[in-house]
């Protein structure tokens, strides 16, 4: 009971809920209610949203101090373009494979397979055609 009314439920029914009855909708969902406290300030918030804090204020005094985005680190975009732009200065501004020259649309191809493996002799500038070819056209259902 959440609201103190008094209430009769049949023996039965107090057994197969394990005691657990309630007067209404709205009893029921209070006492099945899960609350946390805010990180901050303490206040009881949801806990089923995955919340930490209670408020944009509380919020704002969680994040101080955190520094997003320093370095990027794990920005794959941008390592591609630092390596794409570095092997163009070194081995000009076309593809390796086939000579086709307009540069905005070549791409980075690693020889051995491994993203991580960004040394010069792995790495090549090809067009997105000889790219395709060199990853999918020996897979292709066409070939069979």
């Amino acid at each position: 009971m959440v609201c103190a009314n008094p209430i009769y439920r049949r023996p039965i029914e107090l057994k197969r809920n394990g005691g657990r009855v309630y007067c209404s909708m709205l009893c029921y969902g209070i006492s099945s209610r899960k609350e946390a406290p805010c990180v901050v300030c303490g206040k009881l918030i949801l806990a089923s949203l995955h919340k930490k804090t209670c408020s944009r204020s509380c919020s704002n005094t969680y994040r101080a101090g955190i520094k997003y985005k320093i370095g990027r680190p794990r920005d794959k975009e941008q390592t591609l373009r630092i390596l794409k732009l570095k092997l163009m200065e070194k081995r000009g501004r076309k593809c390796e494979r086939c000579d086709y020259n307009k540069y905005e649309v070549l791409q980075v191809h690693h020889k051995n397979r491994n993203r991580n493996d960004n040394t010069d002799d792995n790495l090549e500038i090809v067009c997105p055609n000889c790219h395709y070819e060199e990853h999918f056209l020996k897979k292709s259902w066409l070939n069979k």
